[in-house]
């Protein structure tokens, strides 16, 4: 059964293996690491620049066994609605639930221990397998004013919003 703990600086030098090519690492992190691959130390590294209670940092575990990473951040002043980022499975347990379990996992975190009322989150639209996954777990697609894009691997990739609230959390 898995289950989220906080992350541990070891548990990066397991995260960083997932990522086993380029495309898959911008998927996953966009631009925020400057060059790819990115090692144990450059993820602490990034980690280490948010105060604590700024960025959940978690980590899903199955049996002891790190499965699955992401990350909580609030996006508004009165702490009402979260952001999840840096969402991950193993690479080689991929397509068997986990994913579902993980984001599960974090709304449930989300919306009984940070006591928010909605959570966002964006996807790129090249991810069908996320974009299914977040789906899957009551999330909704949010129409915006301006698309957000990124500068990908001499591509422009588009960005997904999506967002469920505890009601409809609640509900399921």
């Amino acid at each position: 059964m898995l289950e989220l703990r906080q992350y541990k600086a070891c548990d990066a030098h397991i995260i960083t293996m997932w990522l086993k090519n380029e495309y898959a690492f911008r998927q996953w992190s966009a631009d925020r690491y400057e060059s790819y691959p990115i090692t144990a130390e450059d993820m602490n590294s990034y980690y280490s620049q948010y105060v604590s209670g700024e960025l959940y940092k978690l980590t899903a575990v199955d049996e002891n066994e790190v499965i699955g990473h992401l990350t909580i951040r609030f996006i508004d002043e009165e702490k009402k609605i979260a952001r999840l980022g840096f969402v991950i499975v193993d690479d080689g347990r991929r397509g068997k639930g986990y994913g579902k379990q993980l984001v599960l996992s974090a709304l449930k975190y989300a919306f009984d221990e940070l006591r928010v009322n909605k959570v966002t989150l964006g996807v790129f639209e090249n991810n069908k397998p996320a974009v299914n996954c977040y789906l899957s777990c009551g999330f909704k697609t949010v129409k915006r004013e301006i698309t957000e894009s990124y500068q990908c691997m001499g591509e422009i990739w588009k960005c997904i919003e999506m967002e469920t609230d505890k009601s409809d959390f609640i509900m399921r």
